[in-house]
């Protein structure tokens, strides 16, 4: 096994357990901005916990898309 798929690997079992958590992690932007302004400042440790887990599921997508681009040119 490369160290690519190693590493894609860990990033796929990375986000699914974000799926499996007590706070929910938005699956996209607008999802986390309605909660926020449904939510008119109450839940704010919620809504700041949302925004770590939307904000390190972007980077792991970022990162898997970036690996996964250099494993297709090979």
């Amino acid at each position: 096994m490369t160290t690519e798929k190693q590493v894609l690997d860990l990033i796929a079992e990375e986000l699914k357990s974000m799926e499996r958590g007590i706070v929910a992690t938005p699956g996209t932007r607008e999802q986390l901005e309605a909660f926020a302004k449904a939510n008119q400042g109450s839940m704010d440790i919620v809504l700041m916990q949302m925004a770590i887990q939307f904000g390190y599921a972007m980077a792991l997508e970022t990162i898997q898309d970036q690996i996964s681009k250099q494993v297709i040119t090979q």
